[in-house]
């Protein structure tokens, strides 16, 4: 077992995580949550390597993704905003929704065959630095790279920008911001279209760049519940988001390369002996999303964690409130 190849096969895989956990973050740091990032992502991988395997073109693939899955979002935000339904339930609804859809539109496409898929780089100099050069920026696919410039981008823009500001206020004190003339229900359909966006693009990454096809629903395995508990891991904050993504990338690679060796540290591999091991083993990322999903449900462990007051609160103008 190979710690560099670990870890940079976790840079890879987490950038999945990053992008669906980036468009959340934006989507509750405007005041709504979005249950049904695992159906949107699944709507983009399902998009991406449709068009990519009728125009053989990746780039296109992964456009229409982006579109697809900012388009069914806005469902979500029609639902929630508009009609001020309860967030969890709609959020789940789209899921089953999106879900559903790409596992209709996309019959069939596993039997595609090979199709022209995102292309990998080796970024000169850098990646002749000891240890970090081949953990991030040896033979990674363009989207890879693209992530490393998105996280500053995020962060920057939700702390230090106008627009940031304006997202942050609607976020935590929306009464307060339309008082000073913001905008309130068009930023919040805004960033539930940017959260799907970016829910989209983490699907084409899967299908077009880091595990390549269409396997049904297996194609997002649960990353879109990953993603969700990044955000609350992440306490809303883009940086800490990343750690997390590549991170979680990282250990879902661990869990498979552990089982490999007959020896493990001189000593007979549990993991290899015992496939059970193994399955308990690959059972843990989604467990730490129970585990926190469970515990940002709790009102008040949330908004100590630095969770936007007025998430999942549906804004009426005039009414008493946040």
């Amino acid at each position: 077992m190979d710690l560099i190849i670990v870890l940079q096969a976790g840079v890879a895989t987490g950038t999945i995580l990053l992008f669906a956990t980036l468009g959340e973050i934006f989507a509750e740091r405007s005041g709504v949550m979005n249950l049904g990032v695992e159906g949107m992502m699944l709507l983009g991988a399902m998009s991406a390597f449709s068009i990519a395997t009728r125009t053989g073109n990746p780039w296109l693939g992964l456009l229409v993704a982006m579109l697809a899955a900012g388009l069914i979002s806005q469902i979500h935000a029609f639902i929630s905003i508009t009609l001020q339904a309860d967030q969890v339930v709609s959020g789940l609804s789209l899921g089953f929704l999106a879900t559903g859809l790409s596992l209709v539109l996309g019959e069939g496409l596993s039997k595609a065959g090979t199709i022209t898929l995102i292309p990998s780089w080796t970024v000169p100099v850098l990646s002749q630095i000891p240890i970090l050069g081949p953990i991030f920026f040896t033979d990674h696919k363009l989207l890879v790279y693209a992530g490393y410039i998105i996280i500053p981008l995020a962060w920057y823009y939700i702390n230090h920008t106008r627009p940031g500001l304006h997202l942050r206020a609607v976020g935590e004190y929306p009464a307060a911001a339309d008082s000073l003339g913001v905008n309130v229900y068009a930023l919040r359909y805004l960033y539930v279209l940017v959260g799907g966006v970016f829910a989209g693009l983490a699907g084409a990454t899967i299908s077009l760049a880091i595990a390549p096809g269409w396997f049904s629903e297996l194609t997002t395995a649960g990353q879109g519940w990953i993603a969700i508990g990044l955000v609350i891991f992440a306490q809303w904050d883009p940086l800490r988001a990343a750690f997390g993504a590549y991170a979680f990338g990282a250990l879902r690679r661990l869990v498979l390369d552990i089982q490999a060796p007959m020896m493990l540290f001189g000593f007979r591999n549990p993991f290899y002996y015992n496939p059970y091991w193994g399955f308990f083993l690959e059972m843990l990322p989604y467990a730490f999303t129970i585990i926190v999903l469970v515990i940002g449900s709790r009102e008040a462990i949330r908004r100590r964690l630095g969770a936007p007051t007025a998430l999942g609160i549906p804004y009426i103008r005039g009414e008493r409130g946040l």
